[in-house]
């Protein structure tokens, strides 16, 4: 891919653009008023343009552009500083400087709402095995604003890294993290949010397995947490305690290792 920016930047902007493609180690094209249409056919590449609000992905082989969107992450942070509870939050236990694994980043929603939980002394890191996604999860927290300085903090400080899950935690000591967490329904979620479906041509549909579960027990001090479908069998096939959520789609299974797990549905 290149990197470029808006049709008529700023000379800051440009110089941002430029300093990103460095970091990144992509190629910064001068746009010279051209489409991004003409930009993907002359480099026969995709094209990440750079804005002042935003920083959008334009692939040759989809229509459109894709851009990292926080989904609900605002409004849940929102709810939780008015006292309100997370359903995820309670189900991973999470309270200040404690630390978070999110094996299946995505749009980093869910990592977004534990940063602001766990707070400056507490660490989340996300792992997103797409190199797409990965990257534009990367640059969306690193550049997006909110009039919540608190939320913009929380954005800033989730950890992103590119890899295979089980991969990442095999390289962990025992007990890294306080909470594992995975979230593997794409699939669910991309029928049921505007905020995912771009992701869809992106996402790596991996399964849960028995070695990554021994894993995320192995690294996961405090709790491993999975969330998934209602009706999935993934909860009994490895022993999650689940919580019953009666006006909701998506349930939360919990296992606390080294203590033996009550499946409850």
């Amino acid at each position: 891919m290149i990197i470029t920016t808006g049709g008529k930047a700023r000379s800051a902007l440009i110089q941002r653009a430029k300093e990103l493609g460095m970091l990144l180690g992509i190629k910064y094209v001068e746009r010279k008023d051209r489409s991004i249409v003409k930009l993907m056919a002359e480099e026969s590449m995709g094209v990440i343009v750079v804005r002042e609000e935003r920083i959008l992905y334009y692939d040759p082989d989809i229509q459109g552009s894709v851009f990292f969107h926080p989904n609900s992450a605002i409004f849940r942070i929102k709810r939780l500083k008015r006292g309100e509870e997370d359903p995820f939050i309670r189900n991973a236990g999470l309270e200040k400087g404690m630390s978070l694994l999110d094996c299946t980043l995505g749009w980093a929603s869910d990592s977004i709402v534990a940063q602001f939980v766990v707070g400056n002394y507490g660490r989340v890191v996300g792992i997103e095995g797409s190199p797409t996604i990965a990257l534009l999860t990367k640059l969306g927290l690193e550049v997006y604003q909110d009039k919540d300085p608190e939320i913009v903090a929380a954005m800033r400080s989730v950890e992103v890294h590119e890899g295979d899950h089980l991969e990442f935690l095999k390289g962990l000591e025992d007990n890294s993290f306080d909470v594992v967490y995975f979230d593997p329904m794409f699939e669910e979620q991309i029928l049921h949010s505007d905020g995912i479906k771009p992701l869809k041509h992106y996402a790596l549909y991996r399964p849960i397995t028995e070695s990554l579960i021994e894993e995320a027990k192995r690294v996961g001090k405090h709790r491993v947490v999975l969330k998934d479908h209602w009706k999935s069998g993934r909860f009994a096939q490895f022993g999650f305690n689940v919580e019953i959520r009666k006006t909701s789609k998506f349930h939360f299974g919990v296992i606390v290792p080294g203590h033996c797990s009550e499946t409850l549905i």
